[in-house]
């Protein structure tokens, strides 16, 4: 069997997970502007942060959410003024800085995580532990091969 034989499947494949993560997003987004009044972005960068209690760059931010650094701007902007986080020197370089998570956007976001949490666990529980297990190994499975045939290319 050649790659040109798997090319209905593949496409199938990708069909297939993209619709599973858009329907997933969506719900999720719409959930997180009805209950919290906050965009997807913004909680990521949230999540971000607090995966990072020392702060992180901009730039390190960017490439955690994978967006441009413009983008990880406006919505930082938008949550400095909310006081949910604030840019202070970083020690590495005090020509920089980093964003952290200020103590009520620790709280604020704690408070959004929980219900998230709940939410995807809603979203997923009438699947089975052994299905998720199963589906958790092949998708980590295919991130390994997506990153060595894609090193290979860069």
């Amino acid at each position: 069997m050649t790659p040109a034989d798997d090319a209905p499947l593949d496409l199938k494949l990708w069909l297939r997970l993209l619709s599973c993560t858009v329907r997933v997003e969506n719900t999720i987004r719409s959930r997180l502007r009805t209950t919290f009044g906050i965009t997807l972005p913004r909680f990521d960068l949230m999540a971000q942060l607090e995966r990072h209690p020392d702060g992180l760059r901009m730039g390190e931010l960017s490439k955690l959410m994978m967006v441009t650094g413009g983008n990880v701007t406006g919505i930082a902007d938008q949550l400095e003024r909310e006081e949910l986080v604030l840019r202070v020197p970083d020690p590495q370089d005090g020509r920089a800085f980093v964003l952290k998570l200020t103590p009520r956007g620790r709280t604020a976001f704690a408070q959004m995580a929980a219900v998230h949490q709940g939410w995807v666990a809603d979203l997923f529980g009438d699947v089975s532990p052994d299905d998720k297990a199963r589906m958790i190994a092949l998708l980590d499975t295919m991130k390994r091969q997506l990153n060595v045939q894609l090193s290979d290319k860069d």
